[in-house]
């Protein structure tokens, strides 16, 4: 990647053009702004303008008691909220120093995993329909709607979830969803071998990625790259395995690494991850028939929610309930950092807490945000048909990236 000075020319005599790309779908992903200088179709340089749908969430969440902030958390990256709203529930068990039983662990595990599944699913496959290959997208999309099937029969959500509650889940997993659960893991990897099949030695679609914005470790570590980004460069981290929450620590995985770095090795990368993350969800399933069937929450009765039919006939119920919602329940004046592995890279949370109903600091690490910014020099240089697919193979999520 060549550093050379970001710059515009705007001399009307001169002989690059300048082209707004964005801040249009579907060709950004998003509603974001690239102003680029052209030679031809080669890119000579490039300013990234973003803000374009910023809903100041930070600020709103540091007016909200916590329960009222999962919310926003699913309005990041939310192609996969449930590992949005998990990594939040942890960063709050964490403030409040709670232990999850270990089947709520297990459970977590397999909806975090579905929704990397289904992230995965969406950025693989815009990638093929960006080199001209709508089939294995369409193909894939129908299993993407059977996770959002499992996520529905679990908190009756399916793109924004707000799955789950501090210390655990609402509610316990019926014999419909591991239904649903067994049934997907058994039928995907068929159709993930034919989608590989129908791409990984594909000509047309190996010439348009192989070799297109490749990145060295060195220049993805400096620009605080993580995730399937990263991991294509070579670099084996991953937050599950090296920070391990959940009980992944207990789980046997591997974490996929590329070697350059290229729009290539990042497609193969979150291929081999949906392997693993099937793994993965096989395993929680064989620990959790190990584990009490009817405990799916932390004991916090302080943090949660009772249940409905005791609220509507019990009055210190109602009491509870109010007082959980409204945030009017004590909590210890601390600085606590937790981080997951979302799918896009190191999803993390920073809260500082003074003791009152809301966060009096509140900061999103979003992995959209910071991966975003080798955009415009990474395209110097470049033909503007492979800056589309080199942004396609970001995955850049609008609501990650300005929050």
């Amino acid at each position: 990647m060549q550093n050379h000075p970001v710059y515009i020319d705007t001399d009307p005599q001169s002989e690059y053009s300048t082209l707004n790309l964005g801040p249009t779908h579907p060709a950004t992903h998003g509603v974001f702004q690239n102003v680029l200088q052209l030679d031809g179709e080669r890119i000579v340089s490039g300013v990234s303008t973003i803000g374009y749908i910023h809903r100041a969430f930070e600020k709103i969440a540091e007016h909200r008691p916590f329960y009222q902030i999962t919310p926003l958390t699913d309005r990041l990256n939310y192609c996969s909220s449930p590992i949005n709203n998990m990594g939040w529930h942890m960063t709050v068990e964490k403030l409040l120093n709670i232990t999850t039983p270990k089947r709520v662990d297990y459970m977590r595990i397999i909806i975090m995993e579905l929704a990397r599944i289904a992230d995965h699913i969406i950025c693989n496959g815009v990638l093929g329909v960006d080199t001209g290959a709508f089939t294995g997208f369409l193909y894939m999309m129908e299993h993407r709607e059977e996770i959002y099937e499992i996520y529905e029969e679990i908190c009756g959500s399916r793109l924004t979830t707000n799955i789950g509650r501090i210390g655990g889940f609402e509610r316990n997993f019926n014999q419909i969803a591991f239904d649903k659960i067994r049934k997907f893991i058994k039928k995907f990897p068929p159709v993930l071998k034919e989608f590989e099949a129908l791409f990984n030695r594909n000509r047309i679609f190996v010439d348009r990625t192989r070799g297109v914005a490749p990145v060295s470790a060195e220049d993805a570590l400096s620009y605080s790259w993580s995730g399937p980004l990263l991991r294509a460069a070579g670099i084996d981290y991953d937050v599950r395995a090296m920070e391990p929450y959940s009980s992944y620590d207990e789980f046997d995985f591997e974490v996929p690494v590329g070697e350059n770095g290229d729009v290539y090795n990042r497609f193969l990368v979150r291929n081999e991850e949906m392997w693993q993350s099937l793994r993965l969800i096989e395993q929680a399933l064989t620990k959790i028939e190990k584990e009490p069937s009817d405990i799916f929450h932390a004991d916090v009765p302080a943090f949660y929610l009772p249940p409905k039919e005791e609220v509507y006939n019990n009055m210190e119920a109602l009491i509870y309930h109010f007082k959980i919602v409204m945030g009017e329940v004590e909590t210890p004046t601390a600085e606590v950092y937790h981080a997951v592995e979302g799918a896009n890279g190191e999803l993390g949370f920073y809260l500082v807490n003074d003791g009152g109903r809301s966060p009096y600091r509140l900061h999103f690490r979003r992995p959209s945000f910071i991966n975003y910014q080798m955009y415009a020099p990474m395209s110097r240089g470049m033909l503007l048909s492979d800056a589309i697919i080199n942004m396609s193979s970001l995955n850049i999520i609008a609501g990650e990236l300005d929050a």
